[in-house]
């Protein structure tokens, strides 16, 4: 009989993630982050100041979903909103200080969880992850749209 994992490895990507949230989640909270506020706040710091439609495209949600989100965050003090300087009808999405502040403290805590689950992985093998892991992503983006 065959490995149900072997049959769809992609439980295993699915398991992979939970475990590393349940991992990253108490640490991240002492910070005041959670782990589905950090697509928004890696892309705010990358790119600054940025509007509710591309947040959401960038995180990959729907508008509505990106709206809870970001009341949530402007809430917590996370992120502000800033009139557009070039629409005066919308409004950009910005980091607080605050959360700039605290945020290499919760890269340092996903980058302590990645080394963990990476461990004994030669340098090889964690390419070559990482190489099957941007098909296996490139495939599901295409059969989504």
């Amino acid at each position: 009989m065959k490995n149900d994992l072997s049959e769809n490895p992609m439980r295993l990507v699915g398991q992979a993630y939970r475990t590393f949230g349940r991992l990253v989640d108490s640490p991240l909270r002492t910070l005041g982050f959670a782990m589905g506020q950090l697509p928004v706040l890696v892309a705010l710091k990358k790119n600054g100041a940025l509007s509710q439609a591309e947040l959401a495209r960038l995180a990959q949600v729907e508008q509505p979903s990106m709206a809870q989100l970001l009341n949530r965050m402007e809430r917590d003090g996370l992120v502000q909103r800033i009139p557009n300087p070039n629409d005066k009808r919308s409004q950009l999405v910005s980091l607080t200080a605050d959360a700039s502040q605290r945020l290499p403290k919760g890269k340092a805590v996903m980058d302590a969880a990645s080394r963990q689950a990476l461990e004994g992985l030669t340098k090889e093998e964690q390419d070559q992850l990482v190489a099957l892991l941007v098909r296996v992503n490139g495939n599901l983006d295409r059969a989504a749209s």
